[in-house]
């Protein structure tokens, strides 16, 4: 045992005696849960080694020690920028309602996303806002979506890298993975086929832009989300065509 985990868990037992019936009963509960099955797997990432996908990992668990919601962005954000500097890596959150990246490591500014859906499927990424449509010109003419998709690539100036924490499988066995979307596979919107809904009844018309590889296989939809929401979000990313980093997987007993 290190000298380190030797004064934090001397420091924990001097301060039980004074602890509350309630307040022991929740670190009771944590404790439990770290006691439970788990697995986490790291694969040549270059953002996670073994100590923070553990970190990371039990950051999870104690979340779900009081909560069957999956992990939220807000929480993704805190923990992951907080764990990184706990291994001694360079880690900031950038400034509340920041329209570009969400946390900054060792310079490299990154966008985080969270996929949490009910229909959720592990072999395609949805990201159901990657940014807001708010500018521009958007009514019902076809030539609109050409605006709006420079929007999508003007966005993703303010960032290097995009990650998404998706749940794939809720309590009491939770799998949660991280997932990185290239950039150059999204850059390939450039070339994709662009078409609007003008039939439908929103205003602004929605509408997509539908991407492939050379050989017609579907690779991604942009889905210009019109109506009252204006929205972009991006739709049956090819999962294989993504890098995933981590992957989380344990059991939260029931109280």
């Amino acid at each position: 045992m290190t000298d380190a985990k030797l004064r934090l868990v001397q420091a924990l037992v001097d301060a039980m005696p004074d602890l509350t019936l309630g307040q022991l009963h929740w670190i009771h509960r944590v404790v439990e849960v770290f006691s439970t099955d788990h697995r986490f797997t790291v694969t040549g990432s270059d953002i996670f080694d073994e100590t923070v996908l553990c970190s990371f990992g039990d950051a999870m668990r104690v979340h779900h020690s009081f909560s069957a919601e999956p992990f939220s962005k807000d929480k993704f954000e805190y923990v992951l920028v907080k764990v990184l500097k706990i291994s001694g890596r360079k880690a900031t959150l950038a400034p509340k309602g920041n329209p570009g990246h969400d946390i900054t490591v060792d310079g490299v500014k990154i966008s985080l996303k969270t996929q949490a859906d009910k229909g959720i499927k592990e072999n395609w990424l949805w990201v159901s806002k990657f940014m807001e449509l708010g500018k521009g010109e958007w009514k019902d003419n076809p030539a609109d979506l050409e605006g709006l998709r420079q929007q999508f690539f003007e966005h993703m100036k303010s960032y290097d890298r995009i990650l998404s924490l998706r749940s794939i499988e809720k309590g009491p066995h939770w799998k949660y993975e991280l997932v990185e979307i290239p950039k150059k596979l999204l850059a390939l919107a450039r070339s994709g086929t662009l078409e609007m809904k003008v039939n439908s009844k929103q205003t602004p018309k929605p509408g997509y832009c539908y991407v492939s590889d050379e050989n017609g296989r579907k690779l991604f939809d942009l889905y210009f989300d019109g109506g009252a929401e204006r929205k972009l979000q991006i739709k049956n990313i090819v999962k294989d065509q993504c890098r995933v980093h981590a992957v989380w997987q344990f059991l939260i007993p029931q109280e």
